[in-house]
């Protein structure tokens, strides 16, 4: 028997729009399985699949083939292989293997869905509070970011020549990934990461397995209210003002243009940064509703707005770079 498409009333957009978010949450639970790691070598029937990872066949099937939809297995005949994404980015093992984000992805996911809620009280309701967090949500947390952190890291000096600069300061920079990335690459480099004392622990148990404690020194202080210790050439600032309300904006450039050489440059990077217009880019406006829910105060900000607090902290040649993904990177110079 064959199947037949019945022509009828136009698509409902918001059918459609519902149904989008299901292969991403397919490829949620293979990153949670590491299916994708097991189909790094041979193609492997459902069955076997079932029998690597050590479950049952039956309710593995559908997701399977929800992975197909999406674009990261092939699927020929009753085997199952990664699509060319999924071996780069979702095997563990590759360089640019993302996998362990699932973690980040639960957490962010599962914040967004209580977004109502976060309104109705004006109380953010997966609130991410790092002082009060445990060390073991602290770890998980900061595990699922740490692929982007490394990335990030790789990216920067990619884009941006940090050969005259000796010296470097990661604020807010959680696992030390950026750091160890940086200075991975450009040994002459001696990094600080400054984060608050709850997460320093966490941040040095990264800096230490990756073996770069000569040239990564961690610092406990709270950057909105505490002056930083030491003179740098270059500032790093990673999805960090989109956390804080304006005025903590403000006193947080404050104490890193006074911690900055004449002539230093800061780097500005993450999801908080939007059009003037803020409807664009679309992701990061819809992303922005994530913020809602984890920050008490903190949200995306505008390119002016970025503009308007560097200028008052003595920053000049504010520029801003769009990256494919609809991040940005902002830079701006400390007047000499």
């Amino acid at each position: 028997m064959t199947s037949t498409t019945l022509e009828g009333p136009e698509e409902n957009p918001i059918e459609k729009l519902a149904t989008s978010v299901y292969p991403p949450l397919a490829m949620l639970a293979g990153m949670q399985l590491d299916l994708f790691t097991q189909l790094a070598d041979r193609p492997m029937n459902t069955e076997q699949i079932a029998e690597t990872i050590g479950v049952g066949s039956a309710k593995l099937r559908p997701l399977l083939y929800a992975l197909v939809v999406a674009d990261l297995l092939n699927v020929e005949g009753e085997f199952f292989s990664n699509t060319d994404t999924a071996n780069r980015f979702l095997v563990r093992g590759d360089p640019s293997c993302v996998v362990d984000i699932h973690e980040q992805l639960s957490d962010l996911w599962s914040a967004a869905l209580k977004t109502a809620e976060s309104i109705r009280t004006g109380v953010p309701q997966a609130s991410h509070d790092y002082q009060s967090m445990s060390k073991d949500e602290l770890q998980q947390f900061f595990r699922g970011q740490h692929p982007y952190a490394i990335e990030y890291g790789r990216d920067l000096i990619a884009r941006y020549d940090f050969s005259s600069y000796r010296t470097l300061l990661d604020v807010g920079g959680g696992s030390g990934g950026l750091a160890i990335a940086v200075t991975d690459a450009i040994p002459n480099i001696q990094a600080t990461v400054v984060e608050l004392s709850t997460v320093t622990p966490v941040t040095q148990h990264f800096i230490d397995k990756a073996g770069a404690g000569d040239r990564i020194k961690v610092i406990a202080a709270d950057v909105v209210r505490d002056q930083l210790p030491g003179s740098y050439d270059a500032a790093v600032m990673t999805a960090f003002l989109q956390v804080l309300s304006p005025d903590d904006v403000r006193r947080a450039l404050k104490n890193v243009s006074r911690a900055m050489n004449p002539g230093g440059k800061i780097f500005i990077r993450g999801g908080g940064i939007i059009d003037n217009s803020r409807t664009s880019p679309p992701e990061l406006v819809s992303f922005n509703i994530v913020f809602v829910n984890v920050y008490d105060e903190g949200q995306a900000y505008t390119e002016q707005e970025h503009k308007e607090w560097l200028e008052e902290v003595d920053f000049e040649g504010f520029r801003r770079m769009i990256l494919p993904d609809g991040g940005s990177i902002i830079t701006a110079r400390k007047v000499k």
